[in-house]
């Protein structure tokens, strides 16, 4: 009964007014795993602060760094956890599901004939009236035009190279992928958490 009233003070917290220029939908809690690495890079594994705070007292996570804003309800006071880690393991799949963020993220945003970022969309590298299938072994990342000029053609057929071969990523090449796109914002206390792929200030 104890854990579910916190549970119910939890759902019912109200905010202090420590900081007017920060709402409490701007306090998301990094979550890292039992080993104390992100669940995720990209996106960024982030809880609202209702669910870490529900977390904490369901005791599936440990309070690793707080804001300095606070929650209260009628008998506790609680600062609004920034870092959080799970206690018991999460292993991740293998391999990733084969979705369109996914190639998007394995081919880094980018189409992979020219480099464009602009107007993206896939590519059957062969294609499939010469029996190419959907796969991740023969979809790449391809902007609008060179779609287009590539037609239902192969690269070699229509004078186009690839950047990269296409291929079925790990979770892990996914993730170090997922490194080299920071967020806008990071939180200071989520910085000893997080290995990005980006240069460090002097």
């Amino acid at each position: 009964m104890f854990k579910a009233d916190l549970i119910e003070r939890a759902a019912n917290f109200r905010s202090m007014a420590e900081d007017p220029e920060r709402t409490l939908e701007s306090c998301p809690a990094l979550v890292l795993n039992a080993d104390y690495t992100p669940l995720s890079y990209y996106p960024l594994s982030l809880w609202p602060w209702q669910t870490a705070i529900k977390a904490v007292f369901l005791e599936r996570v440990d309070i690793i760094a707080s804001y300095d804003r606070a929650v209260h309800s009628q008998s506790l006071d609680m600062k609004v956890p920034s870092v959080i880690a799970l206690r018991q393991y999460v292993k991740p799949s293998e391999f990733p599901a084969f979705t369109r963020f996914n190639l998007f993220l394995r081919d880094r945003f980018s189409c992979q004939f020219c480099g464009s970022q602009q107007h993206l969309t896939f590519d059957h590298v062969v294609p499939r009236r010469l029996g190419g299938k959907t796969t991740w072994e023969n979809i790449a990342t391809a902007c609008a035009p060179c779609n287009m000029k590539k037609g239902g053609r192969t690269p070699q057929q229509a004078g186009m190279q690839l950047y990269t071969r296409p291929i079925r990523p790990t979770h892990w090449q996914l993730q170090q992928q997922g490194r080299g796109f920071p967020p806008n914002f990071l939180h200071e206390t989520w910085r000893d958490w997080l290995y990005w792929d980006i240069e460090l200030e002097a």
